[in-house]
């Protein structure tokens, strides 16, 4: 049993490892950080590693999700499948590249799986009443998120991402500073400014 768990944990820990290995330093042109074999092995995990696979921000579990995505997460946050938020989700904390904290702010979430080339192979759809994004340089990599957006801080970026709803700035510098558009990322509903 103890050797079993042991083996669990460092099978967590190598796809943990691959996920941070797989994401690229350059924040704009990286579509495809995210781990498929974190998306295989977390929907394959026993329920003894939900706790550890959890503290790597690799889930389809919205509890999990939220947690990671809170000023008490981490950098990065995958999603395994898609995903559904019967409340709303704030963004919160300030996070650097890759957990360093000699690289820039930056966070990102990745609603994709990818195979060892980064092909994109599949896409999560996360559906949230209304997604709050307080941490600067925010990213969201392919995927959709059906719900609204509020963006209260610098750098909001959708890359490859589609939005099924509205997206509102709080301040116009949010919006100068945001890209919405890359990769194809598209919007389907108003982008506005609230002041």
């Amino acid at each position: 049993m103890k050797s079993k768990k042991v083996v669990s944990l460092l099978a967590t820990l190598l796809v943990a490892g691959g996920l941070l290995a797989a994401c690229s330093s350059d924040k704009t042109s990286d579509s495809s950080s995210a781990s498929s074999e974190a998306a295989t092995s977390e929907s394959t995990a026993a329920s003894s590693e939900a706790e550890v696979t959890s503290t790597a921000s690799v889930s389809d579990d919205s509890d999990v999700l939220a947690k990671a995505l809170s000023a008490d997460g981490n950098w990065i946050i995958a999603a395994t499948a898609d995903v559904t938020f019967d409340s709303d989700v704030t963004v919160s904390g300030e996070f650097h590249n890759k957990g360093d904290e000699k690289e820039d702010i930056y966070r990102k979430l990745a609603l994709y799986a990818q195979d060892d080339n980064r092909n994109v192979t599949a896409e999560y759809t996360m559906t949230v009443p209304t997604l709050t994004v307080e941490s600067e340089n925010f990213n969201i990599v392919h995927g959709t998120v059906k719900g609204n957006i509020v963006v209260k801080a610098n750098g909001f970026v959708l890359d490859g991402a589609k939005v099924e709803g509205n997206v509102t700035f709080e301040k116009a510098e949010y919006q100068d500073s945001a890209k919405l558009e890359e990769n194809g990322a598209t919007v389907s509903g108003d982008v506005t400014v609230a002041e």
